[in-house]
């Protein structure tokens, strides 16, 4: 029997499993949901254990001085005492299923229907993340070993749907247990599905709000008007000025330590089928591609840093006329970062340029919320991202490609905390409607992940990746 005999053979055991675990309603934005949060986490630890894990445990988090959305953390020691340390990454909390209208089922009683698997999780993030016991079991069964060629240790976190508050906190905290030499994370989605892709880094973020004051009260524009500084006009003016014609954001030091993008990730990328016109349709009916110049779309949503204006406000805006100088205005921006930029960095920044281009007669203020997100990304030649790459060429018998993504997520806190490289392998689609009603997975591609996990540990065990050896 070869890995993928042993995965079809025990396929309708995996779903039946992962039904099981998708009928628990985890969703950690909601308080009255934390018990169920914490039944996901006691379901996992219990499936990890019955897979053959050496330990199990649930770890809770701190939130308010109580319990928070519980983690859940496994090890399974390798006989080599000094292979390769992998550690896996994902989390069990889901998004709230907001409207139930729209759902076609209930989002927590799981429904098949022409081979996809409908149900709040199914593919973010709790197929992806069970894919991962089928297969060891597959790589072991075929081995005929008792434990798996690299250690692998699980960290599957009960609130990355929340914004992960308190997940750096958890990996400090547990730093020594988590040692790895590189961590393999299950929270992404491929190219499509007859296209298999990883990614390989993903966007950070951080956001600002700038607040203008000009008189003490709004003025009669017949009066004062054209006398003393508009704060509207000066936001205009601010606003315009975060680009320069060629797209390139303005904010001082913005693109200081960027890394370029790579003459052969771009040849990655070009060879992608992707339609611009269809992404547009998709994009809201968007008239027409912008930004950057000198990159593509995908070049532009990916590898390069961008400034967004998310709302503005001040004056009169009800109904009908009024004749006024305002006394204030207000703008709310997001920034999305590539590797090696740092969020405090670029709110730094935009509180230089705003000063700098602030005329007399006004007081700005920059305000951010929150530390951000920090970018991550893991070369497409380091060792660990070829032995992944080689695992899921294996499962899917073709050309792996490279992608990355413009979301955010806890990634560079696993990098930089625990020093080790990121490998992402993931299945999901964007087709899965993750976060929206009706989310659903494509079971085929769930066993495809079982089968590239199974063959990931002996890839990484020929290649032995090292970061700080500090997983030994």
């Amino acid at each position: 029997m070869d890995v993928r005999d042993y995965i079809e053979s025990h396929a309708a055991e995996f779903f039946g499993a992962l039904r099981e675990w998708l009928a628990i309603p985890s969703i950690s934005a909601d308080p009255a949901r934390l018990d169920d949060v914490r039944r996901s986490a006691e379901w996992l630890k219990e499936h990890l254990t019955g897979t053959g894990f050496d330990v199990a445990e649930i770890w809770p988090t701190d939130a308010a001085g109580s319990p928070g959305p519980a983690a859940v953390f496994a090890e399974w020691r390798a006989s080599d005492p000094d292979a390769p340390v992998a550690l896996v990454y994902g989390h069990h909390d889901v998004q709230p299923v907001e409207p139930l209208a729209e759902w076609d089922s209930p989002p927590f009683e799981p429904a098949e229907r022409g081979g996809l698997l409908f149900g709040r999780g199914a593919s973010d993030d709790k197929g992806q993340v069970l894919f991962h016991a089928l297969g060891v079991r597959a790589n072991l069964a075929v081995s005929g070993a008792t434990r798996p060629p690299v250690t692998i240790k699980v960290l599957i976190e009960g609130e990355e749907e929340s914004g992960s508050p308190h997940f750096a906190d958890l990996l400090r905290a547990n730093a020594g247990r988590l040692a790895c030499d590189v961590v393999v994370v299950t929270d992404t989605g491929m190219w499509a599905a007859d296209v298999p892709s990883m990614c390989v880094g993903m966007r950070g973020v951080v956001d600002a709000e700038i607040d203008l004051r000009g008189p003490e009260r709004d003025l009669h524009s017949g009066s004062f008007g054209g006398g003393v500084p508009n704060p509207l006009h000066v936001l205009a003016d601010l606003l315009s000025g975060l680009h320069d014609r060629d797209g390139h954001v303005t904010v001082p030091g913005f693109y200081d330590g960027v890394l370029p993008i790579s003459a052969d990730e771009r040849e990655q990328i070009a060879r992608l089928p992707f339609d611009e016109k269809a992404w547009l349709a998709e994009a809201g009916h968007s008239g027409a591609a912008a930004g950057e110049i000198g990159y593509s779309t995908l070049e532009r949503i990916w590898t390069r840093p961008t400034a967004e204006v998310n709302g503005m406000w001040g004056g009169h805006t009800g109904p009908g006329g009024k004749t006024i100088v305002p006394a204030e205005a207000h703008a709310k921006l997001s920034f999305r970062l590539v590797a090696n930029q740092q969020p405090d960095a670029v709110v730094a920044g935009l509180r230089q340029y705003v000063t700098d281009h602030t005329p007399p007669g006004i007081q700005a203020t920059v305000t951010s919320h929150g530390s951000g997100v920090r970018p991550c990304f893991s070369a497409p030649d380091s060792p660990p991202v070829l032995a992944g790459r080689r695992a899921m060429e294996r499962s899917f018998g073709q050309q792996v490609l490279f992608t990355r993504e413009g979301g955010s997520g806890p990634e560079a806190d696993l990098a930089d905390i625990l020093g080790a490289p990121l490998v992402f392998i993931g299945v999901g689609l964007d087709a899965d409607r993750i976060h929206a009603p009706n989310e659903r997975v494509d079971m085929a591609l769930l066993l495809k992940g079982a089968e590239a996990a199974a063959y990931l540990w002996d890839e990484l065990a020929a290649a032995r990746p090292s970061a700080a050896g500090q997983g030994r």
